[in-house]
């Protein structure tokens, strides 16, 4: 019979499910001095997921501090034995990640100069170095390999006991057999949670922060207090042999093309899989009763995968199977697990949607979730995880369902870029996404959003053919840039993030949260940034002064949701309306020399440069339409962002469309426009700035305004000022016209790796590969010059090609084309 639970009336935070995850959020908030923490588990620890994971400890992630993370997590699980005397199985047998193609060859070897980049251990295998790491592999189609020795293996059930332990030991009170009914909330604040027992029991937790741990529950639980946490679980298979005689101690091998990785653990082998298309489950509700559950047995779906295996390790064709295993695991829309604070309801947090990486994850994650809490800002820049990039519409269970029937084989499918992905399509749309499919567009997705990245000639196909090299699409990409810096380019910008602030206080709030001076005349536009307490960028946007106490905020699609969320919680007790009206204005964007003279030719107002200087916005009639113009570029050149209402956007198209053939008008994509901001040096937010970058390091010092008054971040920028700049982030333009650049290769200066790119792309106008990225000063305030006098490479896949660096734009750096 269950026994009473031991539940308190209150706590200092309440922490639901007693996975990974949530045994590491309360041994983190423990070890920073925490008490009063209560973890409530509906049946036991680890009785999940956790208990079934495979237990694969990589170190490398697709970025530094989600790789940083990782290797935390590495380091915990070995201290944990130590502290605890709980074994948690942790060994650092490595890892070794073969390909079968080029493409998959030119992958890993990017990976391989990231994993220099960010000082993890690797080495460039080819296939005659493999027999003596892995003797049982079948060489054939293989091209190459990486070998990462420090990678490792452990035991998932016990490092999650281990850290439940750990907080136990420091106060921590973990109760079995209880769940969390409901989280009590007033005035948009996390008030505590109800709960109920497994003999009946029923009672509340006073609590002022509540922290989503449940996984694959995780997303119902959020959805009863209105919070978005979308993530859908999936069928996970592997098997596990009998003993095999001989098999020795082996490091964990992934062979992606065959999506399939192979893990020896006690003589056995555990052969596992990320097929392309999985099976999604729990649709409707996961029985109440699930606790150290399996589910059926598909031998039809997983049979694919084994025969490859069987030809890949010929040694398992005379191994006995011990087990056919299936569990279910959580996954979310774009592979990335959630942290953070829910927008939707201060004081609710979330550590949830592991996408199969929940043991190598969950210890640095509960470190960063731990620090967040406690100091009021993540430790370092989080924004991959951040629950906040999370939209409310993908909470929906048909897309969900669709979508991570895609996402779990996209974790071994080929990382190109640009991948799109191809399932749980065409939710949110421009006003004129049919006219732009019509014209050819081929689209991408952000946020939702469908957005034309390129437009494909009369018979040319409309989808992407993937490569690490020159895609299907680059000569368009390449005509539409010259177009752009020729003639005149439309971009449809509809998924622009449109927030209005208005009310009595809004000049004043606005003031705090901006760098900038947005104290402006009716009518002007300024570029600003909101920083944090320690001069980080949270968000890039424009502020356009509507009227005396309006104001409009244009965001980027994907930050939309953290912007909001940024200037909600800071509205504090001045007065004022933050309202959301993306969808209700369509923005197109025309740039380019001759965008005046198109201009003209539809619109009987004035955009001479008197009458409609930079900077400014105003009302215009344009074709038999209203809307209002603003003056600002993203590209480099002239050009005005037109404003109009979602009902007359069709109409405006039209009219900009007709006139636009005398013109040299050219519809234009995203890959277009990203290629020209990089020639330009614009700043893209989440891969040049982020919360950790320090706005005057980011080159962003002119839109600052120190002297206006206080302002959020404005200590942190006269501190910078007095001590020097430490990074500073510099433009660079191979040499070599050939390689392509993206973004996370390594900077070399001197012939030693100091950062990485924070993004690249191909800049048509120089016929060269740019990248951004920071590199750091050899001592405070070092001077630009002594900075550009040094010899500069970038690693491309383990080639090193000379670059030409710049702290200037390369393209106009004196902006006499944007003030034409």
């Amino acid at each position: 019979m269950p026994t009473q639970p031991s539940v308190p009336s209150a706590a200092r935070a309440v922490i639901i499910g007693g996975g990974v995850s949530g045994c590491s959020v309360a041994y983190h908030l423990a070890k920073l001095g925490w008490s009063d923490i209560v973890l409530l588990e509906r049946k036991q620890l680890t009785s999940g997921t956790t208990w079934h994971a495979a237990g694969l400890v990589g170190q490398l992630r697709a970025s530094e501090n989600m790789t940083r993370l990782a290797k935390y997590s590495a380091d915990l699980y070995l201290e944990l034995e130590k502290e605890t005397g709980l074994a948690t199985g942790m060994r650092q047998c490595g890892s070794i990640t073969v390909a079968l193609t080029q493409e998959r060859r030119e992958e890993i070897l990017r990976q391989a100069s990231l994993a220099r980049a960010f000082g993890v251990e690797v080495h460039e295998l080819g296939p005659a170095d493999l027999p003596h790491l892995y003797p049982h592999l079948c060489l054939d189609g293989v091209v190459g390999a990486v070998h990462l020795p420090k990678d490792g293996q452990a035991d998932p059930a016990n490092i999650a006991l281990a850290l439940a332990k750990g907080a136990r030991n420091r106060g921590v009170r973990i109760t079995e057999n209880v769940k969390v009914t409901a989280v009590h909330q007033t005035g948009g604040r996390v008030t505590g949670v109800a709960w109920q027992g497994d003999d009946g029991a029923t009672g509340t937790v006073r609590a002022d922060i509540v922290i989503n741990c449940a996984g694959m529950w995780g997303r119902e639980l959020a959805a009863r207090s209105g919070v978005t946490l979308p993530l859908h679980a999936c069928e996970h298979f592997y098997i596990v042999t009998e003993a095999i005689e001989g098999l020795g101690r082996l490091p964990v091998l992934r062979v992606p093309d065959e999506a399939t990785y192979y893990k020896e653990d006690a003589g056995k082998m555990l052969v596992g899989a990320f097929e392309l298309k999985a099976k999604p489950w729990g649709m409707d509700g996961i029985p109440e009763s699930f606790c150290f559950d399996h589910l059926p047995e598909d031998l039809e779906h997983f049979e694919p995968v084994l025969e490859n295996a069987l030809q890949r390790m010929p040694l398992l064709a005379t191994a006995g199977i011990h087990t056919f295993f299936n569990g279910p695991e959580s996954f979310t829309p774009d592979d990335r697990y959630y942290l953070g604070e829910a927008p939707e309801l201060a004081g609710y947090w979330v550590a949830a949607g592991y996408n199969s990486i929940g043991i190598a994850s969950s210890g640095g994650a509960g470190f960063a979730l731990a620090q967040w809490i406690a100091e009021g800002e993540p430790p370092f820049d989080l924004w991959d995880v951040d629950i906040r990039r999370a939209q409310p519409f993908q909470r929906n269970r048909i897309y969900l369902r669709e979508r991570v029937s895609e996402t779990l084989g996209l974790l071994y499918a080929d990382h190109f870029p640009y991948r799109q992905p191809a399932s749980a399509r065409g939710v949110r749309r421009s006003p004129i996404h049919e006219h732009l499919k019509a014209r050819g567009a081929v689209f991408g997705e952000t946020a939702g959003w469908e957005r034309a990245n390129w437009f494909a000639k009369p018979g040319q196909e409309r989808e992407y053919r993937y490569s690490w090299k020159r895609q299907n699409w680059f000569a368009n990409q390449a005509e539409e840039h010259c177009a752009v810096r020729e003639a005149v380019g439309l971009f449809d910008m509809s998924s622009f993030g449109k927030v209005r602030v208005e009310g009595r206080d809004a000049p004043r709030f606005l003031q705090r949260v901006c760098a900038n001076q947005v104290d402006v005349p009716v009518n002007r536009l300024v570029y600003t940034q909101m920083l944090n307490e320690r001069g980080g960028i949270e968000a890039d946007l424009t502020v356009t002064r509507l009227g005396e106490c309006a104001f409009l905020l244009v965001v980027p699609a994907a930050t939309l949701r953290r912007d909001l969320a940024w200037l909600r919680r800071r509205l504090g007790d001045d007065i004022a309306v933050i309202t959301d009206i993306t969808a209700s204005e369509a923005v197109f964007s025309l740039m380019g020399p001759r965008s005046r003279e198109l201009l003209k030719a539809c619109s009987p107002d004035d955009f001479s440069n008197d009458a409609f200087p930079f900077g400014s916005a105003k009302e215009i009639e344009i074709g038999m339409g209203l809307a209002r113009a603003h003056r600002v570029t993203y590209v480099g050149e002239l050009g005005w962002e037109i404003y109009v209402s979602a009902d007359q956007a069709a109409h405006v198209f039209e009219t900009i469309e007709a006139a636009g053939a005398a013109h040299g008008l050219k519809l234009c994509g995203l890959h277009a426009m990203d290629s020209c901001r990089i020639e330009k040096a614009y700043r893209h937010f989440g891969h040049d700035i982020s919360g950790q970058d320090h706005v005057l390091e980011a080159g962003l010092g002119f839109a600052v305004k120190t002297g206006k008054g206080d302002f959020i971040g404005r200590e942190a920028v006269l501190r910078k000022r007095e001590a020097g700049l430490s990074t500073r982030l510099v433009q660079f333009k191979l040499v070599d016209p050939e390689p392509l650049l993206h973004h996370n290769e390594p900077i070399l200066r001197d012939g030693r790796i100091v950062g990485v790119l924070t993004s690249g792309n191909f800049g048509h106008h120089f016929a060269a590969a740019i990248g951004l990225g920071y590199v750091p000063c050899r001592e405070p305030g070092e001077a630009p010059e002594a900075m550009l006098a040094s010899r500069y490479q970038i690693e491309v896949a383990g080639r090193r090609i000379d670059a030409m660096a710049s702290l200037t734009p390369l393209y106009d750096p004196t902006s006499q084309r944007v003030r034409a």
